[in-house]
């Protein structure tokens, strides 16, 4: 059920509160209409960031177009004034300032979630202090009066039983819904994905569920002091009473049961854009944290760290940590920042499993207890599957693995899946493609490149079919692995391309038509930059198109720059000193304008350096020239 549909169901001094967070700018209009889209974004990010604000604005104008359509709004005439005009208020006051909205909608938000949970702590605590106060008040009554008390105690215990019913429909709510949301968006984020916001959200949501719980089960400790003044044997009063006491026990239980999370994947501060993929010797970290904080928890959960038994590691570092509440943020967790993993040398793991090393995967477990009067709980979580290498250069193959699972499965405990991984969808893939350029770069692909890349992994004919299936070999084991492929472009950008990637001057992912069409009609010498579809470690090449006397464009390529090329030489400088060189001819660089008409100077000036000597081509070699 949305935040909004929740709040429908509250009295109406609640509801009157919600009116006042509306005022004409952002009418209530907006939040009915569109509910279900708003809540469904991170609304503080976007208020950080001015192009997705602006692209949020835009999406929110179409949400309410597309509304508007699907409206049968027939002869009413003032419905649809009224919604033109809600548009118009908006384009108004944050066509020129969307991130102003975002904060708006931000707030609000905030402030309903606010609301809400005052007015579901107010009816728990209503219920219980309240008729606790009436039943304490009838019990100093006399003897002559005990049917009356009686009477009074049933009408508790069925407030309280209330109360109950309604604290386990907002813990289902959490366990089967919010959290496992959580998880998904944490997997995402973890491969590269947005970031995955609202775990304070989900803490002050446990915690309020908790606090409830714990009130309940000292109110009816109360309750027991009281009636056992005027028990007998089969009472069903206190029958009641125990039925109520071991619900509200389970409910709480099983909240804990469900509360610890791992805030930070199990993640190398050497590698902080791949995590899950973890180096024996080398450090690593990974959070975990409590979504029950209770100050009687805090300092009372002591943490400890193993691992599966697929392959004998031993865990290096600090394996055990308590749970205590940080000063910086104020929740209730434990870190683990030195952990190593070391490789058991009695191991033999070609005996046990068919899969290469970087389809292996392990889990981490992080186990406590707790040990309270009437309660006794083991808890327990474990991190999403990482995959251990040996060497680095396992470290790319380890990543596709990463991928492969987290966009397909959602079972930490699926450590066989690479026996048998399912195909995934284009629609799918590409999404995490682009993430992986995006989160690296300042710039994710673009549809032309993902159409390219879509042709190359699925074949031109399918047109870049969404729903077209890409099996495990084609993307990360067959030949030259599609994923090695894009990691060492991915590689090569980072190190030598990043400027001009993030500037856009690099198209990127080109077929041999597509780059024939884009450069025919050109002006002669203009250029483009693309990567090569042969390099494993990532080559980038540069093709020109010139014209024969009879008017025919011909097009040009490079042997395709690698990273030992860049190391010595900036492409900016390849392309600024860049010449052929023919038989009887004067050296000329044939490189003028960068696509579609950008003169190179224009677009690379401010990157050029002062070379010792000026480098030439022939014969795709280098030649370097003297200055004279």
């Amino acid at each position: 059920m949305t935040l909004w549909n929740q709040l429908q169901l509250l009295d109406s001094l609640y509801l009157e509160q919600v009116d006042q967070l509306y005022d004409e700018a952002f009418p209530m209009e907006i939040r009915q209409y569109l509910s279900q889209w708003i809540e469904s974004h991170d609304w503080e990010s976007v208020a950080s960031n001015v192009s997705l604000a602006t692209l949020r604005f835009h999406e929110l104008l179409n949400q309410l177009d597309e509304h508007y359509s699907r409206l049968n709004l027939g002869n009413n005439f003032l419905l649809q004034h009224n919604i033109r005009k809600i548009k118009r208020n908006l384009q108004e006051h944050f066509q020129e300032d969307p991130v102003h909205m975002a904060m708006i909608i931000a707030s609000t938000l905030n402030e309903e979630r606010k609301i809400l949970e005052t007015a579901l702590s107010t009816q728990v605590r209503l219920y219980v202090d309240f008729n606790v106060a009436l039943m304490s008040q009838f019990f100093s009554v006399s003897y002559f009066f005990l049917n009356i008390a009686c009477i009074c105690v049933q009408n508790v215990i069925k407030e309280i039983a209330k109360a109950l019913t309604v604290a386990e429909q907002i813990q289902l709510s959490l366990v089967s819904e919010e959290l496992p949301e959580w998880k998904k968006r944490q997997q995402m984020a973890c491969i590269g994905g947005p970031p995955n916001a609202c775990l304070d959200q989900l803490q002050s949501w446990f915690t309020a569920v908790a606090e409830c719980l714990q009130q309940i089960r000292q109110q009816l400790k109360k309750i027991q002091e009281l009636v056992q003044k005027f028990t007998y044997n089969n009472d069903p009063l206190t029958l009641g009473k125990s039925q109520l006491d071991e619900q509200a026990l389970s409910l709480f239980k099983n909240l804990l049961l469900n509360s610890l999370v791992v805030e930070r994947q199990p993640c190398m501060p050497t590698h902080p854009q791949r995590p899950l993929v973890i180096k024996t010797g080398i450090q690593f970290t990974v959070k975990i944290r409590s979504l029950v904080k209770l100050p009687e928890l805090n300092c009372q959960l002591k943490i400890k760290v193993s691992i599966d038994k697929c392959r004998k590691f031993n865990i290096l570092g600090t394996f055990s940590k308590v749970l205590n509440l940080e000063e910086s943020s104020g929740c209730l967790a434990a870190e683990f920042r030195h952990l190593q993993l070391k490789e058991m040398k009695c191991s033999n793991r070609n005996s046990e499993t068919p899969l290469i090393i970087s389809e292996e995967l392990h889990i981490l477990h992080f186990e406590t207890q707790l040990i309270q009067p009437e309660l006794c709980v083991d808890l327990s979580i474990t991190s999403l599957p990482i995959v251990v290498i040996s060497h680095v250069n396992q470290l790319p193959s380890a990543w596709g693995s990463i991928l492969w699972y987290n966009i397909l499965c959602s079972e930490p405990h699926n450590l066989t899946f690479f026996l048998n991984p399912p195909p995934v969808k284009w629609e799918q893939l590409s999404k995490v493609l682009s993430w992986q350029f995006s989160s690296v770069t300042k710039r994710a692909l673009n549809s032309e490149q993902l159409r390219t890349l879509a042709d190359k992994l699925l074949g031109h004919e399918a047109q870049g079919d969404p729903e077209g299936l890409i099996n495990w070999n084609t993307f990360c084991k067959r030949g030259l692995p599609f994923w090695l492929w894009i990691d060492g472009i991915l590689d090569l950008i980072k190190r030598h391309l990043l400027n001009i990637w993030n500037d856009g001057y690099i198209i990127g992912f080109l077929s041999k038509d597509r780059e024939r069409a884009l450069l025919s009609g050109k002006l002669p010498g203009t250029f483009l930059l693309h990567f090569s579809e042969t390099c494993r470690d990532g080559g980038i090449t540069i093709t020109w198109v010139e014209y024969s006397q009879d008017g025919e464009p011909k097009t040009h390529s490079v042997k395709p720059y690698t990273k030992t090329d860049l190391a010595s030489i900036s492409l900016p400088n390849v392309i600024c000193s860049y010449t052929l060189t023919a038989a009887e001819k004067i050296p000329v660089n044939p490189l003028i304008y960068l696509y579609p008409d950008i003169p190179k100077d224009d677009a690379f000036g401010r990157y050029y350096t002062s070379l010792d000597g000026r480098f030439s081509l022939f014969n795709h070699s280098f030649i370097q020239k003297k200055r004279g």
